[in-house]
């Protein structure tokens, strides 16, 4: 069975679509049997691995490990997630700790290999069904992203950012995290309108640049301001209209026929922008 997603007329309002939607599409997508095949594997194995080298050898088990923290495209680095898995998170300065992608930190948290208070989590009994579950999630969105990556990306903020938002970390150390994920920081930009040259600066500008703009289009200039479900909507929103302005205005756009004509009249970018911002 292939799964192909129901988004509409994607866009913002296919991603509404997929809001009210999504868990029944996901109830049909985890019938596919390459996932329940790994499922299967990774219920039936994963208590017999001891180690980090243990489970980066064996593909099929890594394969949903990684998935269920949004790693899968890392698959082939599997020397950088043994040392990642040997060194834990109980120790500071641990390479997961030092990471700005905090999907890593959370994968061996998870796992658990390299901590010497609590050890290998494998043998828990709620350890395999949290792990499974979460594959099953992230791999829906994937699977939602291969036919509309913007839906992923939005996906992957609303479930991503709260925990972003309500650490307990410095603001500038917040907006690294959020820089250092380039699906958290690719919705951000879009939706506060930041040049992606931006990229191209010094680290520390580009967090004051974020900074900045989050204070004049939100209020807030912390990430702590996504902990509010009306922000993250509201981003979510902006991030899509910023994407339509981009590929061009269609039926589906807010304010479409005030934009064909101020097209017509020769109205540029801006006054689109503009335009559908004012629908929000």
């Amino acid at each position: 069975m292939i799964f192909q997603p129901a988004l509409g007329a994607g866009g913002l309002s296919g991603w509404r679509v997929l809001e009210r939607t999504g868990a029944s599409q996901q109830q049909t997508f985890e019938k596919s049997p390459v996932l329940q095949r790994n499922i299967n594997y990774f219920r039936e194995n994963i208590s017999k691995i001891t180690s980090a080298e243990d489970l980066v050898k064996d593909y099929r088990l890594l394969t949903v490990a990684l998935g269920a923290f949004g790693l899968g495209d890392e698959i082939n680095k599997r020397a950088l997630v043994q040392k990642m898995l040997e060194g834990g998170t109980e120790k500071s300065d641990s390479l997961a700790n030092r990471f700005n992608d905090n999907r890593y930190k959370a994968l061996v948290k998870a796992f658990g290999f390299g901590n010497i208070t609590n050890g290998s989590s494998v043998l828990l009994s709620s350890f395999k069904e949290d792990i499974i579950t979460r594959y099953k999630s992230l791999e829906f969105e994937r699977a939602v992203g291969e036919t509309d990556n913007d839906m992923r990306i939005a996906m992957n903020f609303k479930r991503q950012i709260g925990a972003i938002a309500e650490s307990q970390s410095s603001e500038r150390t917040l907006w690294f995290q959020v820089m250092g994920q380039l699906p958290l920081r690719e919705l951000i930009s879009t939706a506060l309108n930041i040049p992606s040259g931006v990229a191209q600066l010094n680290i520390d500008r580009q967090a004051e640049i974020f900074s900045d703009r989050a204070q004049q289009l939100l209020g807030n200039s912390s990430p702590e301001v996504f902990s509010d479900p009306e922000v993250v909507d509201n981003m979510i929103r902006r991030f899509f209209l910023f994407r339509q302005v981009e590929s061009g205005p269609s039926v589906t756009t807010p304010g479409f026929a005030a934009l064909s004509l101020l097209q017509s009249n020769g109205f540029g970018a801006a006054a689109n922008i503009n335009l559908i911002l004012s629908q929000l």
